[in-house]
């Protein structure tokens, strides 16, 4: 997939999202999907039914990304996730990708950080 293509595939994500579009998870990821939301996930979400579970959060939210990258079925994504609810928190992310033939992806890996989490482990136990 090209740079365009991802970019309207996350498009659609966002919308979907937004939208609380649960029922329509099956045009954004194949049937047999994995989810993985952090790196080193030790139980990655896998297919549509345990996404979709994980998935609707009707917290309110603005979204920007970038396509970092995108090469035949693999691609890259910066994402900045702004929750607006009473709790408002950031998020800057990157999704690595794996696209089916068909589009939808079949790999969904999110490197997620937030202000308070640190880049490195501490001394502390």
């Amino acid at each position: 997939m090209g740079r365009d293509a991802v970019t309207g595939w996350v498009e659609r994500y966002e919308r979907a999202w937004r939208n609380q579009d649960v029922a329509g998870l099956d045009r954004l990821f194949t049937e047999h999907a994995r989810y993985l939301r952090s790196p080193y996930d030790p139980e990655p979400l896998e297919g549509l039914d345990a996404i979709a579970g994980f998935w609707a959060d009707p917290t309110p939210f603005e979204m920007t990304a970038t396509v970092i990258a995108a090469d035949g079925p693999n691609a890259v994504v910066r994402v900045l996730v702004q929750y607006t609810g009473d709790k408002p928190q950031e998020y800057r992310d990157l999704w690595v990708l794996k696209f089916a033939p068909d589009g939808r992806a079949e790999l969904f890996e999110e490197w997620a950080y937030w202000p308070e989490k640190t880049y490195t482990v501490s001394d502390e136990d």
